[in-house]
C-alpha cells in the first residue's frame, strides 16, 4: 500500500498539535460539538490553528451541526476539510471547492455513489467503539477509506493489515483521560501505524 494518511482528532492543546505534526501526522481534527469533551470554541480554534504547520491538514469535525456554526468555523479558520455525517454534509451549504470528509458509520447504508474519500467508524463518534473491520475492508477496495473507531497504538497495525485503508483516524485512543490528549500516546500511535504500512495483508481472526 502507499503511504498511510494519519489523522489525530479532537486536539485541544498546542502541545498535542505539535506532537502530532512532528511525529508525522497528515491531518489534525478540531471538534465543534457542544456535548463533546473535545469541543472547541471559535476563539480557541482560531488560536490553536496557528500551531498547525504548513502541510498538515486542518479538519473541522461536526456532528449534526447548525449551518451558522459551520459558517462561523469556515470564516474563522478556513479548514482544509469539513468532516460530518454524509447526510449532514448533503444538507449543508458549503463554499465552492471546500474539501470534505464524509462520515459513514458501521451498520448504516453506504451512499451511492461512494464519495472519493470517506471516514468509516463505529456507531458513536469519539467513544472508542470499534468499527466493523470486515465491512470496512470491503469498502476500502472501492474508495479511499479512513478507518476510525476504537483504534490505539496496540491495535492499529492489525487494523491496517486487515482493512488496508487509505488512512486511519484516532481520538480517544491517544488520551490519558477522556478529552485530554497524551503527546507520547500520539507519538506511539503514529509510529505503530507507520510501521504497518508495508506489512502484508491478513484476514481478521474470528
Amino acid at each position: 500500500m502507499d503511504r498511510l494518511w494519519i489523522k489525530i482528532c479532537g486536539l485541544r492543546s498546542r502541545e498535542a498539535v505539535e506532537a502530532a505534526a512532528t511525529s508525522g501526522a497528515d491531518a489534525v481534527g478540531f471538534v465543534f460539538h457542544a456535548n463533546s469533551p473535545r469541543n472547541l470554541s471559535v476563539e480557541e480554534a482560531r488560536e490553536l490553528q496557528h500551531a498547525v504547520p504548513v502541510g498538515v491538514e486542518r479538519v473541522a469535525v461536526f456532528l449534526h451541526p447548525a449551518q451558522w456554526l459551520v459558517d462561523a468555523i469556515i470564516e474563522a479558520i478556513r479548514p482544509d476539510r469539513i468532516q460530518a455525517d454524509v447526510l449532514d454534509l448533503a444538507a449543508l451549504r458549503l463554499p465552492q471547492g471546500q474539501g470534505v470528509l464524509p462520515v459513514v458509520r458501521s451498520g448504516a447504508s453506504l451512499p451511492d455513489p461512494l464519495p472519493p474519500r470517506l471516514l468509516f467508524e463505529g456507531v458513536h463518534s469519539g467513544a472508542g467503539q470499534k468499527a466493523d473491520w470486515s465491512r470496512a475492508a470491503q469498502v476500502a477496495r472501492r474508495t479511499e477509506l479512513v478507518l476510525a473507531g476504537g483504534l490505539d497504538a496496540r491495535n492499529v497495525a492489525k487494523a491496517v493489515r486487515v482493512v488496508r485503508p487509505f488512512g486511519v483516524d484516532v481520538s480517544s485512543g491517544v488520551e490519558s483521560v477522556r478529552g485530554v490528549k497524551d503527546p507520547q500516546r500520539i507519538r506511539d500511535f503514529i509510529g505503530a501505524a507507520r510501521a504497518a504500512e508495508r506489512a502484508p495483508a491478513v484476514e481478521e481472526s474470528r
